[in-house]
């Protein structure tokens, strides 16, 4: 048996602790990007690049193991936008983010290869860790944030989001956890929640963290019982968690979808008021560079309907350019468009008169610090939000899952499997399972 077998054997037995006392192999199968591949794509549009084509499932070495850091044998992961980006390289190849981070140290000069490992999000093991580490050992059941920060500047100790050497891993950092084996600092460890598979545990993590900030956190839209919030792409990755959120903390969501069967799972989850925006039709842009304000004017008059008159307190974006008009106008006076994402563009246009006279703020979010995290996996390990998991794919079929995500064909996250040898695995509360089995599944299937 390999080392890495080994290792994995011992975990799913159901003896993580022994891991401490097994070797570290050499190397590891990661997702990876190449260097000499970034224009592969070149010529085509967005829309037909395809992710199968770039993303590579090579054996690369383990990593040195850094002061503060820890070496994660990966049971879970899962898909996020991001890694769509990184696979189609844009808006620019991450390698770019490599090199610009391997300037700053010879430990992050690690980082800096012709390859990049992606993904940000796992569950697994702690196999190692580095000097200076405390509140981890090997053995530990944990999941990952997304969050890599120096905090060597002053910036960052308020609010590590700040912090002016703040990174998202797995994107902006090599040894992501789209593999068997990550790096990550010990600063983004928390622990697993002890009623989910290793591949429920491993999904929430960025979306959960990125929509609590957004939403629930005072460095975001600060959400309080009686808002209405306006929620694009309500069953997606990011839009499932606010639904949720909205619901848990008194706040009235209006769940935009673009079908029925989207419509459907917002339901399940709790949601009453829902609009279906491929069955209304909207159109708010009229060619490339021109945009309906009269389009925007019947979305929030269908809002209202809704809503028994109210406009949206807060808008929930992510969508971006498409949509981005439409929310401008679509919150009410002195309300709230906190954004972040723009999946559909970076290049935001709307009519600044709606904003400025009437008082309204825009808020930029991205991801979320580590509290805030901590925050989000806490209420995950409580049963009050549930992972949005809908489908799972073994690490040997990544590009597919990334095509699903890149071409919207799933609902809330695509996971997938590294060192679990099958879905199902990791869960240590069975009652507590139980108890929430089916907010658990609410995605299943979908």
């Amino acid at each position: 048996m390999t080392q890495l077998g080994e290792i994995q054997q011992a975990i799913l037995n159901g003896e993580s602790a022994a891991v401490g006392s097994l070797p570290v192999p050499e190397s590891y199968r990661g997702v990876t990007v190449r260097a000499d591949e970034v224009d592969m794509f070149e010529g085509l549009e967005s829309r037909d690049k395809d992710p199968r084509k770039s993303l590579h499932l090579d054996d690369v070495p383990v990593p040195e193991l850094g002061p503060g850091e820890a070496l994660v044998a990966v049971m879970a992961s899962a898909i996020n936008y991001n890694t769509v980006w990184t696979s189609i390289f844009e808006p620019i190849p991450t390698f770019k983010f490599l090199k610009k981070y391997g300037k700053l140290s010879p430990l992050a000069k690690r980082h800096d290869l012709p390859y990049h490992v992606v993904g940000s999000d796992l569950s697994g093991v702690v196999l190692r860790t580095g000097v200076g580490v405390h509140n981890w050992k090997p053995g530990d059941e944990v999941v990952a944030h997304c969050l890599n920060v120096e905090l060597e500047s002053p910036d960052g100790h308020n609010d590590t989001m700040l912090d002016t050497e703040q990174r998202i891993w797995g994107f902006e950092t090599n040894f992501g956890g789209l593999a068997e084996i990550a790096l990550v600092k010990a600063n983004q460890l928390m622990p697993k929640p002890d009623h989910l598979t290793w591949e429920e545990a491993a999904s929430p993590g960025l979306v959960n963290s990125t929509a609590y900030r957004q939403l629930v956190s005072r460095n975001g839209a600060d959400m309080k019982q009686g808002d209405v919030v306006l929620i694009w792409g309500a069953s997606g990755g990011l839009g499932s968690y606010a639904t949720q959120y909205a619901l848990n903390g008194g706040a009235i969501p209006v769940c935009v979808v673009s079908s029925p069967e989207k419509a459907a799972i917002c339901r399940k989850l709790g949601a009453e008021l829902i609009i279906d925006r491929s069955a209304e039709d909207y159109k708010f842009w009229k060619s490339e560079t021109e945009q309906d304000p009269k389009e925007w004017q019947r979305f929030g008059a269908k809002i209202r309907e809704l809503t028994g008159g109210d406009d949206p307190d807060i808008v929930f974006e992510h969508p971006g350019r498409e949509t981005f008009g439409a929310s401008v106008y679509a919150a009410r006076k002195g309300g709230t468009i906190v954004t972040c994402a723009s999946t559909s563009g970076y290049m935001h246009q709307y009519d600044n008169r709606y904003l400025w006279m009437n008082l309204k703020r825009i808020i930029g979010s991205h991801f979320a610090n580590y509290r805030e995290s901590w925050e989000a996996n806490r209420l995950i390990s409580k049963g009050l939000i549930h992972p949005t998991l809908s489908k799972t794919y073994p690490l040997e079929e990544t590009g597919q899952a990334a095509l699903d995500v890149h071409r919207n064909a799933h609902q809330g996250k695509v996971g997938v499997l590294a060192l679990a040898p099958q879905e199902g695995l990791g869960v240590r509360d069975e009652e507590k399972r139980a108890k929430h089995i089916e907010g658990i599944n609410a995605f299943r299937g979908a």
